[in-house]
């Protein structure tokens, strides 16, 4: 008689979204776009016109005159295909019509600035009077016109609108610019936001999530608070607040409650503006709560852990946080932390507090040492300072947590802790704090890992597989401030995440977003590999739906990671890891 097999443990996707459009602010578009322009991408806006354009593409797909419209266009195109006159006809249109849209473009920059006196500028100007001499080219008066054929070659054919950027960025180098990888990101979340507008319910988007995976698969899901991000207010009707009161019901939900694993998000700024969002007691270092929003969602709903996104414009260490941090330690419930550059983060100014870091440090001119300078101007530069998972060290390490807690303006986080003075160490820290590090620090994080061949710091994984960097402490066993500023600034996020995920027993990282990329997996089924007994028990799989749709629907990327990794591989990222991190 065979044995029978033992059934597997259903998959837990510890990284997914549902909240919907409404739940974003409207001006997405704000640092990329220079003001006034980017109040022109008004997401509520787009949203709508994108919701109207959907009903009216429905009425008019099933209609009789579409129907025959389709079949009449199939037929004008197949003859054009198979008449080689008809083609060449048509490709020499198409290149006129290029050509013409080429030089309105040209002629429009040219009376915002002026052309310089590059090579490429003498061609442009040459080619033009010889096409011009030809009969090729020819002169249109009419603006209507004009609009209408740029129109035309930019929407809908895409060569040609290639291959007039591509010469227009030569002629202006200040096109170069335009659109920079982040802007095309952006312009990515758009479409995706697009994409998912149809569904104005949270429940709606997580039925077509749950419908990609197996029965019995579970989800964490993030909500996302975005209303201090200073790029707009959120309509009416679709606060946070309201965005979790949806979220609860789904939990509730019969189908949903056992397998939907929700996640409060918590924004210090949040917390200081409503006092009911947070309130706690203590006694002996025991954090208890009061009657607030956390203790509704955690202890009443049963949501099982929190989210942050430091981008937004907050460290993960703010006095706020602490005393909910403490409550989450000694509980085992997980944090989920943003740990990868991205497209959402701090719209606003720069505030003079975020010049310099809270409690890293290092060497000025004269020898000594000073608060850590942080250059950074671009807010998409700045979002690094927040994110960077050496932060992390300011919760874990009870040395440089003693530091947060002795600046502390409120007394009772001092009381909490059992502070006893800066060379003193505390009574209670959070050593035993559970992290995940989302995205893993990203994918360009674990190539620059693959690429520093030569720097001490991102070599110390397979000097020490073990315990890999060794973040605080010279050879002397001195606490070091300028080790520690050299591996903030140098140090690969793949090196600084692993390092920490040996040394804290509580510290995990998910594969979300990133897994859309094939190029990790080389490198991923190392980290998974057998001799790395601590580092694979702490890796988590996810996969960030419905972000990573632009690129790849979920079913796609399990099935692209179940042909990537053995099926132990997958089954202890995606099965045995995550019940351990969500305490099941």
């Amino acid at each position: 008689m065979e044995e029978e097999t033992k059934p597997r443990r259903p998959i837990i996707n510890c990284h997914t979204h549902i909240f919907t459009g409404d739940h974003v602010p409207p001006y997405l578009a704000k640092t990329f776009v220079w003001w006034p322009f980017y109040l022109l991408f008004y997401l509520p806006l787009i949203l709508w016109a994108v919701k109207a354009w959907n009903r009216w593409d429905g009425r008019v797909r099933f209609s009789t005159a579409y129907r025959w419209l389709r079949r009449a266009r199939y037929r004008a195109a197949i003859r054009i295909n198979r008449a080689r006159w008809l083609s060449l006809l048509r490709w020499a249109i198409v290149a006129l019509a290029v050509l013409h849209v080429f030089y309105i473009l040209y002629d429009w920059i040219a009376l915002l600035v002026k052309p310089d006196d590059s090579i490429t500028n003498h061609w442009i100007v040459y080619l033009r009077r010889q096409l011009e001499e030809w009969s090729v080219l020819f002169p249109i008066d009419s603006l209507a016109l004009k609009v209408a054929l740029v129109a035309l070659v930019v929407l809908f054919i895409r060569v040609g609108r290639n291959f007039i950027l591509f010469i227009l960025k030569r002629a202006w180098g200040f096109l170069q610019l335009l659109p920079g990888k982040m802007t095309i990101s952006l312009i990515e979340r758009y479409i995706l936001l697009c994409r998912f507008t149809l569904y104005r319910r949270q429940s709606r988007i997580m039925a077509q999530l749950r419908a990609q995976y197996p029965s019995g698969t579970g989800f964490v899901v993030l909500p996302m608070d975005m209303e201090y991000m200073k790029a707009g207010k959120l309509k009416k009707g679709a606060s946070y607040y309201d965005q979790m009161k949806e979220l609860a019901r789904i939990k509730k939900d019969k189908a949903y409650s056992d397998i939907l694993y929700p996640f409060v998000f918590a924004d210090p700024r949040r917390m200081q503006d409503d006092p009911g969002f947070f309130r706690y007691s203590f006694q002996g270092g025991n954090v208890s709560l009061g009657q607030c929003f956390i203790k509704e969602y955690i202890e009443g709903h049963g949501f099982s852990g929190f989210k942050i996104y430091p981008a937004l414009g907050y460290y993960p260490f703010e006095e706020e946080l602490l005393p909910l941090w403490k409550y989450a330690a000694d509980r085992g419930l997980p944090i989920t932390t943003h740990c990868i550059r991205g497209t959402i983060f701090y719209r606003g100014k720069k505030k003079p507090e975020w010049d310099e870091h809270p409690v890293f440090k290092e060497i000025t001119s004269r020898g000594t040492y000073a608060p850590l300078l942080l250059p950074e101007l671009k807010n998409e530069e700045i979002q690094l300072n927040f994110t960077h998972p050496m932060n992390y060290l300011c919760l874990l390490e009870e040395p440089l947590l003693r530091i947060l807690v002795g600046k502390a303006r409120d007394n009772r986080i001092r009381d909490l802790f059992g502070y006893h003075g800066p060379g003193t160490p505390m009574d209670h820290n959070l050593g035993h704090l559970k992290i995940c590090f989302a995205h893993f620090g990203g994918e360009d994080q674990w190539k620059r890992y693959l690429e520093l061949d030569r720097y001490t710091y991102s070599q110390q994984l397979i000097r020490k597989p073990d315990q890999g960097i060794d973040f605080l402490y010279n050879h002397q066993g001195e606490l070091s401030f300028g080790k520690m500023e050299q591996v903030w600034k140098f140090g690969d996020w793949y090196s600084i995440i692993c390092s920490m995920m040996l040394q804290y027993e509580q510290v995990y990282a998910d594969i979300s977003y990133i897994l859309h990329n094939e190029e990790i997996f080389p490198l991923l089924k190392q980290t998974l590999h057998p001799d790395n007994k601590k580092l694979r028990r702490r890796v988590l799989y996810g996969t960030d739906f419905y972000v990573v749709r632009n690129h790849k629907s979920d079913k796609q990327l399990v099935a692209e990671t179940l042909a990537e990794l053995d099926v132990e591989e997958f089954d202890l990222i995606a099965r045995e890891n995550p019940r351990v991190f969500l305490g099941l």
